[in-house]
C-alpha cells in the first residue's frame, strides 16, 4: 500500500496555525521556512506543540528531521505519513 499524498485542506489548516498561532506568514507552500528566517528554535517547539496539539502527530527530538520542517509542503506530507502509519 503506498503512502496518501498529503491532501490540500491539510496544507491549509498549517497554513492557519502558522498564521493564527504562530504569527508567521507563509507565502507559498514550498517556501524554505529555514532559509528565509522564518522558523528558529523557538517557533519548532511551538510548532511541534501545534503538530501534535491539531494533528495528534508527536515527534521525539531524537526523530526530528529539519528537513520534514522545511516548508508546509514538508510538513504536510509528514502529517500524512504519520496518519498513515509512517515513521
Amino acid at each position: 500500500m503506498t503512502t496518501a499524498p498529503p491532501t490540500p485542506s491539510v496544507q491549509a489548516e498549517l497554513a492557519v496555525l502558522f498564521a493564527k498561532d504562530l504569527h508567521i506568514d507563509v507565502p507559498t507552500p514550498e517556501t524554505d521556512l529555514w532559509a528565509t528566517g522564518r522558523l528558529d528554535s523557538v517557533a519548532v517547539v511551538e510548532l511541534l506543540l501545534q503538530l501534535e496539539k491539531r494533528f495528534g502527530l508527536r515527534v521525539d527530538m531524537e526523530d526530528l528531521d529539519f528537513d520534514h520542517l522545511r516548508s508546509l509542503a514538508a510538513i504536510a506530507a509528514l502529517v500524512a505519513a504519520r496518519r498513515n502509519g509512517g515513521p
